[in-house]
């Protein structure tokens, strides 16, 4: 319970700090070509960060929790020794390969701002080495039940993101926002260190025998899923930067308003939903772990229906009071506007889709999810490579389309195979049992 506690309140406070993250950027920066170059280059990050952490805590959690002690914390170090270098290894790899990705990430970004953007995401990139080391520390910590020092990443990220943007403005212009993140990467990063220091200080704690490829293989199909899932965004943004100056910029104002219902819809839900999943698996009660998923699902169905709609109802004004003052002007929310119309609808098939697919993985049937994630991917790249519409309600409607798609035909791969699911649970009971 206490638990569950520090995360909401986690998890509320990163995504009001978000709104005057984003708030601040629109003031700031508005719908110009400067706000596409701190877009293309902070988005992606953004993405892949949450990408190796959500890997992190997803593959590693379990495998820690069947240690104890010392040997949890030899496991840990191995761990630690494996991946640091990985990440460390990412962030040098982006970092030197920034402008060949910013020619990637944003075929049509004003030619002004290329540069920009590839100073942008030189810095963002120191980031990753902390994000990604610190979702281990997080993955410890959670075995240990504290969840406390795990809870404010989102929040940490966003305090130095505001601090640094404002206290830097006049002196680095834009780069204060990519300063002020990588910052707060490594300030979260040190307090999960000191939360899980004293634990792991023991001298007998050896580091754990598992092959380092071992390891590298354990998370390759969640990182699989969620890296494809994340790249319908990048290919979005990229689209974006084809339709207009700012239409980027738009684009992640747009997501940022989604984020937050998405959020709400899929963490707490899937972080209550996967234990229970997990449990009825291992007790081959796969009937009931079904029932559990279809409610789940319907409910998290209809939420989404009703907020989409009220999303599209009310977005003008809704728009309007969160963003329009300064260099955020009246064009600039009617820009918004139009392409929060074509992306809102993704808050359906997202949301259903991540529940589906983290239900399967826990049900250890990954091969669905990665079939279904890789259909949205390719749907949303060939939409994008097929209209070449200028309207700002076209740039979300692939993904949006693509989410929907994927959920649909998971759900009905699903469907075809869950009598086969039953009769493979059913004999194996008795195998186990016999045993």
């Amino acid at each position: 319970m206490r638990g569950g506690l520090a995360l909401s309140v986690g998890l509320i406070a990163g995504n009001l700090l978000g709104f005057f993250r984003v708030a601040l950027t629109a003031y700031l920066l508005g719908t110009h070509s400067a706000a596409d170059a701190l877009a293309v280059a902070i988005g992606p990050i953004d993405t892949l960060n949450s990408v190796l952490i959500n890997t992190m805590i997803f593959a590693f959690v379990p495998m820690l929790t069947e240690h104890e002690g010392n040997h949890r914390a030899g496991l840990f170090r191995k761990l630690n020794h494996v991946f640091v270098r990985v990440f460390g290894g990412l962030a040098i790899f982006i970092i030197l390969a920034a402008p060949l990705l910013i020619r990637l990430l944003a075929p049509g970004l004003d030619a002004a701002y290329v540069g920009t953007a590839v100073t942008i995401l030189r810095i963002a990139a120191i980031s990753s080495l902390p994000a990604g080391t610190a979702a281990l520390y997080v993955a410890y910590l959670y075995t240990q039940r504290r969840f406390a020092a795990t809870a404010f990443y989102q929040a940490s990220l966003n305090v130095f993101t505001i601090a640094c943007a404002l206290g830097l403005w006049r002196l680095l212009g834009v780069y204060g926002f990519a300063i002020g993140y990588a910052a707060g990467a490594w300030v979260q990063l040190a307090i999960v260190y000191s939360a899980s220091r004293s634990s792991l200080a023991a001298p007998d704690a050896q580091e754990h025998g598992i092959d380092w490829r071992a390891l590298l293989a354990k998370p390759v199909s969640f990182l699989v899923y969620a890296g494809v899932l994340g790249l319908n965004i990048i290919i979005t943004r990229a689209y974006a930067t084809h339709t207009g100056p700012g239409m980027a910029a738009a684009f992640d104002y747009s997501m940022r308003c989604l984020n937050v219902p998405l959020a709400y819809l899929i963490n707490p839900v899937s972080n209550s939903l996967l234990p229970e999943i997990a449990r009825l698996r291992s007790r081959f009660q796969l009937r009931q772990a079904f029932r559990l998923i279809d409610k789940t699902i319907a409910l998290v169905a209809f939420v989404g229906l009703l907020g989409c709609a009220v999303g599209i109802a009310f977005r003008e004004p809704l728009i309007t009071l969160l963003f329009q003052r300064g260099n955020f002007t009246a064009q600039s929310t009617r820009v918004v506007a139009a392409v929060f119309l074509g992306f809102a609808p993704s808050l359906i098939g997202w949301s259903l889709l991540e529940l589906m697919s983290r239900a399967l993985f826990a049900l250890d049937r990954p091969a669905l999810p990665l079939g279904a994630v890789a259909i949205s991917a390719i749907f949303n790249l060939g939409f994008v490579l097929l209209v070449h519409s200028p309207e700002p309600q076209w740039i979300g409607l692939g993904a949006s389309l693509g989410f929907l798609i994927a959920f649909l035909l998971l759900f009905a791969m699903v469907r075809m195979n869950r009598r086969r699911w039953l009769e493979l649970a059913a004999n194996s009971r008795p195998a186990l049992e016999t045993v």
